[in-house]
């Protein structure tokens, strides 16, 4: 067995036994790894509350080369997730960044990137003056980015012309796209995108985008129909958490 270290984000628990836990990081070196904590559901666990959902720790484990759970031997906690009970969109945001980070990912493929992307999500949900849902969106576009099914912003999946000008424009989730005005069927006459929705979109798909600080909530709610509807397709199904994070329309 081989013993490593690794800053990591807590993103899923499981009870494995009367005494400990299968806890599932996502971490910078190693993505995602499940491991076996002996004693956390002790009240004086050896982890104390390092293993909390969305803790940020540095752990230590010892990795099996049998394929069989990995063990974690030590976890010390650097970070919390604050927002728990303040603002109830808030909490679920951080539970909808945990499982699309463990419904998304592989075990033992690293996304360092994307880690840090996580921890910054988290940061914005926690900052009562930050918008959550634009710091949703901007995770489920980094997500996408890192996993490789970033969608098509710059060109119409029919004709290919760029889009630059034929608004409304619509998403084709299992293509992966934007359709124009002209390429469009009657069923997406609810599915409509201002121009000015798929540049930001086109925009923040890169990676060096610089984020913006305020936009339109209406505008937001565009970009988070296409990026919601995009990490559901690939997922496979809706997130679980997803209800309880959406507001009304």
């Amino acid at each position: 067995m081989t013993s490593e270290k690794t800053d990591a984000l807590v993103i899923r628990q499981v009870d494995f036994s009367e005494t400990s836990r299968v806890i599932t990081f996502f971490t910078r070196e190693f993505g995602k790894v499940a491991l076996l904590a002996k004693g956390a559901r002790r009240v004086k666990g050896p982890f104390e509350s390092a293993l909390d959902l969305l803790a940020s720790c540095q752990i230590v484990f010892l990795r099996k080369s049998s394929g069989s759970l990995g063990i974690l031997t030590e976890a010390r906690l650097r970070e919390r997730f604050h927002n728990t009970g303040r603002e109830m969109q808030r909490l679920y945001g951080g539970y909808y960044v945990a499982e699309l980070l463990d419904g998304l990912t592989e075990e033992f493929d690293p996304h360092p990137e994307l880690y840090d992307r996580a921890r910054q999500a988290l940061h914005r949900l926690d900052d009562v003056s930050a918008e959550p849902s634009l710091a949703i969106v901007l995770f489920e576009l980094a997500l996408l980015r890192e996993i490789g099914h970033m969608p098509n912003f710059e060109e119409c999946l029919v004709c290919h012309r760029p889009t630059d000008g034929r608004a409304p424009y619509a998403f084709w989730v299992a293509q992966g796209g934007i359709l124009c005005r002209s390429c469009q069927q009657q069923e997406y006459k609810h599915n409509r995108l201002k121009l000015e929705t798929v540049h930001l979109l086109r925009e923040l798909a890169q990676p060096d985008a610089i984020e913006p600080a305020h936009l339109e909530p209406s505008t937001i709610r565009e970009m988070g129909c296409v990026t919601t509807a995009a990490v559901a397709h690939y997922l496979g199904r809706k997130p679980r958490t997803l209800r309880y994070l959406q507001k009304p329309k």
